[in-house]
């Protein structure tokens, strides 16, 4: 795995050799071909590369000519794939404590996904949307499919494991499959080509009791998770890097919603980067500069659009952060990167 990716547990591939195997593929080579060993996916404490996983759904798809293939998986998964987060969930007292608890614990799976219900972006007072999202700024609309998809099996699982009264759906991208193979999957309509990945529930789904849960089981679950889980795995100051690289300019989050992402409280971000020996602003810096040296010596991009693509804001700025860093002007720089001799 590169420095730079995030991680994902392997389990999330789980099915998905089989499903190969039974559309004329060898599910187990597949993976192999990709650098992953069909074993890891029945291993809780596997990760492997988000973005080698995301590449591989793709590749599957178009290679077994399957546009549909993020919701097949998502059809076929079984919701426990998420360990201990399924216990918890399937365990909560009402179906609002259930994405509560899929909401601090997601990063459990991969610190670059997030799951959050948000108000629905339609204005209907009725109705909540819960958005699935990659902290990455992602956009690999099979693996969308299958995130959206997985979190709509888990609802039905917590809510009944029936119809919930999903209102509709929206997804980032444009329709990979026939939209009545969508309306089909979901049992509601679906809009593409929206800002986020998201699905409208009525407000009063959150009330609604979780069938069979259990108090007891629920906090074995959720204690399991505080004490065994976290970004330990991962140097936090990597997360934060990798977030911040993957949103750029005046976009670029603040410590508020970097720790949002990463299912922490901002001060509980900040003592652990101390903890590494990191700052939120040094690493800002830091981010920015890199970004800074491409653009400005691979690039013929003018220093007053690179400025505000670094969310400095004027030329002048951009001026000052480049002595800072480089101990030169923008301009010297990049004469020096296009005439190395000079």
């Amino acid at each position: 795995m590169r420095d730079t990716d995030l991680p994902i547990r392997a389990s999330i591939l789980r099915g998905l050799p089989a499903l190969i195997t039974e559309l004329g593929g060898n599910g187990e080579d597949y993976l192999a071909a990709y650098g992953i060993d069909e074993g890891l996916t029945t291993q809780h404490d596997a990760f492997v590369s988000l973005q080698v996983v995301e590449r591989l759904i793709e590749d599957a798809a178009q290679r077994l000519d399957l546009p549909d293939l993020g919701l097949r998986m998502a059809a076929r998964q079984d919701p426990h794939v998420l360990g201990p987060l399924a216990i918890a969930m399937e365990n909560s007292r009402t179906v609002g404590d259930a994405l509560d608890c899929a909401s601090r614990f997601l990063f459990v799976m991969s610190p670059a996904l997030s799951h959050e219900v948000i108000p629905d972006p339609l204005g209907n007072s009725g109705v909540l949307a819960i958005r699935f999202a990659s902290s990455t700024g992602t956009a690999s609309p099979q693996s969308i499919d299958y995130g959206i998809g997985l979190v709509h099996r888990v609802v039905e699982l917590v809510s009944g494991g029936g119809p919930y009264g999903l209102r509709s759906v929206q997804l980032p991208h444009a329709a990979l499959a026939p939209a009545v193979t969508y309306r089909e999957h979901f049992g509601a309509e679906v809009a593409f080509d929206c800002e986020h990945a998201i699905l409208r529930v009525p407000r009063h789904l959150l009330s609604v009791p979780v069938v069979g849960g259990n108090d007891l089981l629920r906090d074995i679950a959720v204690d399991f998770l505080e004490t065994h889980f976290g970004q330990d795995d991962v140097p936090v100051t990597d997360l934060v890097m990798k977030i911040l690289e993957g949103q750029h300019g005046p976009d670029r989050p603040d410590l508020a919603k970097v720790a949002r992402l990463l299912s922490l409280h901002p001060r509980s971000l900040q003592r652990r980067l101390f903890a590494e020996g990191a700052g939120f602003k040094d690493l800002v810096d830091q981010v920015r500069r890199e970004e800074a040296r491409k653009l400005i010596t691979t690039s013929d991009m003018s220093f007053a659009r690179i400025a505000a693509q670094l969310g400095l804001g004027e030329q002048s700025s951009l001026t000052r952060a480049a002595r800072r860093w480089f101990g030169t002007s923008p301009s010297r720089l990049r004469r020096e990167a296009t005439d190395p001799e000079r």
